[in-house]
Order: C-alpha cells, then sequence, then structure tokens
C-alpha cells in the first residue's frame, strides 16, 4: 500500500473518530437545542445523498457511449467513484446515524409510519449497494447494461424519495 493511500486512510480514520467523540459529547450532554441541530444536518445529509443518488446513473448513462479505455471513459471511472466515495458513501452514514438518533430521541419507533419510512430507506441503501457495484463494474470495465437501463434506475431514488417524504410529512399512520 502506499504511504499516500495510508496517509489518506489514517487521516479519514482520525476525522471519523473526532466526529464520533464530538457527537457522543453532545449526546451525553443533552443540550435542548441538539434535537433541531442534528434534523438540519440530517436533511442536509439527505439532500447530498439524494443529489448523488440522482447524478450516478447519469453518470452511467453517458459512461455507456464512451470506449472502454477511452480518456472519456477514464474520466467517467474518476467522477464515479469519487462522487460515491467523497459524497454519496459519507451522506448516506450520516443520514442512518442521524435519522436513527432523532426517531429514537422522539420517541418514534413505535409509529407505523417510521417503520414504512425505515423500509423504504434500507430499499434506497440497498439501490446505494447497487451503484456501487455498477461502479466497480464500470472501473474494470464489465459494464453488461444498456443507457436504457440506467435511464430506469435513476427514477427509482426518486420514486423512493417520494414515498418517504409523503410519509414523515404525512405521517398516514
Amino acid at each position: 500500500m502506499q504511504v499516500e493511500t495510508r496517509f489518506r486512510i489514517i487521516r479519514a480514520g482520525a476525522g471519523l473518530a473526532i466526529a464520533a467523540a464530538i457527537f457522543g459529547a453532545l449526546v451525553l450532554w443533552g443540550p435542548s437545542w441538539l434535537y433541531l441541530w442534528f434534523k438540519a444536518f440530517h436533511i442536509i445529509a439527505v439532500i447530498a445523498w439524494m443529489a448523488g443518488m440522482l447524478y450516478l446513473p447519469r453518470l452511467f448513462v453517458y459512461h455507456c457511449e464512451a470506449a472502454p479505455g477511452s480518456v472519456q471513459s477514464e474520466t467517467f471511472k474518476v467522477m464515479e467513484r469519487r462522487l460515491l466515495r467523497a459524497i454519496i458513501n459519507p451522506a448516506m452514514i450520516a443520514t442512518w446515524a442521524l435519522g436513527l438518533w432523532l426517531a429514537w430521541d422522539a420517541g418514534f419507533f413505535s409509529d407505523g409510519w417510521l417503520h414504512a419510512k425505515l423500509a423504504l430507506v434500507v430499499v434506497l441503501s440497498g439501490v446505494h449497494g447497487f451503484m456501487a457495484r455498477c461502479v466497480r463494474d464500470f472501473a474494470n470495465d464489465q459494464n453488461v447494461r444498456s443507457q436504457r437501463y440506467y435511464r430506469i434506475l435513476n427514477e427509482v431514488p426518486t420514486l423512493l424519495m417520494i414515498l418517504i417524504v409523503i410519509l414523515v410529512v404525512v405521517k398516514p399512520f
């Protein structure tokens, strides 16, 4: 493993440890303003996650047009990898961590709408995992899917997002 890669891993680990320590300290302290701040950061994380989940399949559509090994294909590989690692993955982790804490703090775990929402978020996380696999397939020049497939895949996060937002706002059950 290269020294630069090890340094990045150590730096990322240290950042996560510091963030976890701050998160833990705030939860233990429990100031009255904490819920609203965590709610704001949860919404920001959801927006970032969804932006990435909507953009990544569009990159796949365009990547399908690029010849394997071409400059354009290599550029798409970098864009897809960076989008996944720098935005989508951290945003999903933050969404889950903050969302679960908010649900626990507000006492929503017995509510039916939250169960339905969590089920849909699990499905969205599965779509996320599938897209991560697609990034690996493109990186290895092993994509076997068409542009049309990725155009359809692009709609799945949108539909899930709509259902999730309705459940959160309307709380139908």
